[in-house]
């Protein structure tokens, strides 16, 4: 089934936001997945085995560098991400 999932990633602590979010997205390139980043949360689609794969591996990763907060709202009914050009 094809899903779409925005993510939002919070360290805790003296941690840096950044360094965080950055994780996030080369966990989400890794599995080859489209998406966008925005100013508050990045919109992530794919299958829903692939999406929810690369969320845990996110959070996994995130969270062995800091305690950490990781908010998801996933759907199978969001319009698909405007292909990019690079």
């Amino acid at each position: 089934m094809h899903v779409s999932a925005q993510v939002s990633v919070y360290p805790l602590g003296p941690a840096e936001i950044a360094p965080a979010v950055e994780m996030v997205w080369d966990v989400l390139e890794s599995f080859g997945l489209a998406y966008t980043r925005g100013a508050m949360s990045t919109i992530v689609e794919g299958t829903s085995g692939q999406v929810f794969a690369a969320l845990e591996q996110a959070f996994v990763k995130v969270a062995g560098t800091t305690a950490t907060v990781m908010v998801v709202t996933v759907s199978n009914a969001c319009p698909r991400l405007a292909p990019t050009e690079e």
